[in-house]
């Protein structure tokens, strides 16, 4: 990998220096507009930082610029997004953050997910004209106070800043104050999403005030301001987390849940939640060692339970490291990538939930006899074989969950007889963001936050300029099931921020959005770098294969018209075009300082990655300067 980085390197900039970035780039952030031609690719000293927006990225940049580290460049990059992709993340919703931290060579992951009130149960979604009856998924339970779960975000935020951050929160929180007031221009993907909400967003009055100008989507090009959201930021800034989890904020939170600010006649029923004050008092950010897999000379860390993503993608290379992946084979290499994601869905789907609710068998699910069983099943010649589906779901090529118990030793009485429970759930939401940084010491942040659908709830808190999440519709409503909604439990999530130490020393950092395609976003990365031999910006770039356990595995792009979709499909498998999955971004930081930072092209309009400092500028300025790695 070493070697031919450089050469890689050489023709990056040769890319770059076409593209006319540097200048230009900050140009455009500065003057407010979400850029279309700041880039996507970024190699350089100092640090780097990549997001979804231009605007967020320049911030966390700016943070690296004035000494901050990478914990505070993720803080503050994250605020500006719940600014300017308010449909994706922001105060009312949660996530998952990734450090690894330098000086103490260690990773730890900072667990922020959304929390079930002390109101929760299996029936908190029924139609109150049908009793027993579950509500339609869209629009009425993800536009419910019943959806909203307590979030998790601002904690996060501060835990992470007091724990391993040089700033305060209130610093941190400074650039996004500016930008909510100065607001910032609406480009096609913003206005397309509002459109695609409209009926939702419409349902609610404080949602109409902020996004439905007129009763209208903004127009494209015009200039968003949110000065509610200032305020907000302001109010955290002067008197903490108190104000947002025992606070007026929270006060607002609860009142808006129980029942939602609705027009008079909203187009679909909107069921009141039961979240109160004291359920937001009692939330807390729980501190968690991270999943640790071998693979291939690579250490990949994720996020353990309640997010299934580090132990599904665990799952998924461990599967695959019995399996020479070829790049001169790719229809073998991705049959085998599919059927593996296909075992390591069946058993998260069995087993896997809040670990403060369930007991889960990890040890047998992570013991090389039971991959060694799971991995038998993996055909050569075709797609799933019958005599490994499950009946119930002829034909849809659905495998059944694998029994993990002989394989481990547990006193507990709950896990003495194997139960499976493999049945499908619901849609998981897509509307989620990730980000990236590392610092001129060597720190990294990977973290993933949401708020579930895109646009969450449609609720915005009426006076307080954010909207709150409806991620309590990742729970499963079948009963018996690891992931059904309990007073204080936390739903499972596909969130799979990841970092990995390479070979050589190199820390990777990578992760994407798109609800449960993300843990095959982040598998298909891991593979197209490791195995395939891709510089990182192809290897985001990349058209996505995603296997869930279903009969159709969708692929983006026009990927199954290539040679490769045809030779999968002339394996038997049926590939399901959609229009895109996963807009990740990601980073490589090398042991001389040098860091390579790239974000996704065209999903979702493109992202943006930067580098405190190009290399050209470091030759000049020489190893003296302060902004350069010791």
């Amino acid at each position: 990998m070493q070697a031919n980085r450089r050469d890689i390197t050489i023709a990056r900039r040769i890319v770059l220096g076409a593209m006319g970035v540097c200048l230009c780039a900050w140009l455009v952030v500065n003057q407010g507009l979400r850029a279309q031609t700041t880039p996507f690719v970024a190699e350089g000293y100092g640090g780097a930082v990549a997001t979804a927006d231009a605007q967020a990225t320049q911030v966390g940049i700016d943070v690296l610029q004035q000494g901050g580290n990478a914990i505070d460049a993720a803080v503050a990059s994250a605020a500006a997004l719940g600014v300017v992709e308010p449909f994706y993340g922001g105060i009312g919703g949660g996530g998952f953050m990734v450090i690894y931290l330098k000086e103490s060579d260690r990773v730890i992951t900072l667990d922020g997910r959304e929390q079930a009130p002390a109101s929760a149960s299996v029936d908190m979604f029924n139609d109150p004209e049908n009793p027993g009856v579950a509500l339609p998924f869209a629009p009425h339970r993800i536009s419910s106070g019943a959806a909203v779960g307590v979030p998790g975000t601002l904690l996060e935020w501060a835990e992470a800043l007091s724990r391993y951050g040089t700033l305060s929160l209130a610093e941190a929180l400074q650039p996004a104050i500016a930008l909510a007031e100065e607001g910032f221009v609406v480009d096609e993907t913003f206005a397309s999403q509002v459109t695609q909400n409209q009926l939702r967003f419409a349902a609610f009055t404080s949602t109409q005030d902020l996004f439905l100008p007129g009763g209208q989507p903004p127009a494209i090009g015009s200039r968003l301001k949110n000065p509610d959201l200032a305020k907000t930021y302001r109010l955290l800034a002067t008197q903490g987390v108190n104000a947002f989890y025992r606070g007026e904020i929270g006060a607002a939170i609860a009142q808006t849940v129980q029942p939602p600010p609705t027009i008079a006649e909203p187009p679909f029923p909107v069921i009141p939640g039961g979240m109160t004050l004291t359920d937001l008092d009692r939330y807390a950010v729980r501190v968690r060692p991270p999943t640790v897999t071998p693979y291939r000379g690579y250490t990949l860390y994720g996020m353990g339970l309640p997010s299934s993503g580090g132990l599904t993608t665990g799952e998924i290379f461990r599967l695959l490291e019995g399996f020479d992946l070829s790049p001169t084979n790719p229809a073998q290499t991705w049959h085998r990538v599919i059927e593996a994601e296909r075992l390591a869905f069946a058993d998260r789907n069995a087993y896997l939930g809040d670990p403060e609710y369930v007991d889960v068998p990890l040890a047998g699910l992570q013991s090389e006899e039971f991959i060694a069983t799971r991995r038998a099943l993996i055909g050569g010649g075709e797609a799933f074989p019958e005599e490994n589906r499950a009946p119930q779901a002829e034909p849809e090529f659905r495998a059944t969950p694998g029994n993990p118990i002989p394989y481990q030793s547990d006193p507990s009485p709950s896990l003495t007889t194997f139960q499976p429970v493999a049945q499908p759930k619901g849609p998981e939401g897509t509307s989620t963001t990730h980000l990236v940084t590392c610092d001129r010491s060597g720190n990294v942040v990977s973290y993933t936050f949401t708020i579930e659908s895109i646009g969450g709830s449609g609720i915005v808190v009426p006076g307080y300029g954010f909207l709150l999440n409806n991620e309590l519709t990742d729970f499963d409503l079948g009963v018996p099931h690891p992931n059904v909604p309990e007073p204080g439990k936390r739903p499972r999530s596909s969130m799979a921020p990841t970092i990995a130490r390479g070979p050589e020393g190199e820390m990777l950092a990578f992760g994407s959005p798109g609800g449960s395609t993300i843990i095959t976003t982040v598998a298909g990365i891991a593979v197209n770098l490791i195995d395939l031999g891709m510089t990182l910006p192809d290897a985001i770039a990349a058209p996505r294969i995603s296997q869930r356990n279903g009969g159709t595995t969708q692929v983006d792009g026009d990927f199954e018209q290539t040679a490769v979709g045809q030779a999968l499909t002339d394996l038997g498998h049926s590939l399901e075009p959609v229009p895109e999955i996963g807009a990740a971004v990601g980073l490589i930081h090398y042991p001389d300082g040098l860091t390579t930072v790239a974000a996704e092209p065209v999903r979702r309009g493109g992202g943006t990655a930067m580098v405190l400092m190009d290399a050209a500028t470091r030759q000049t300025l020489g190893r003296s300067s302060l902004i350069l790695p010791p």
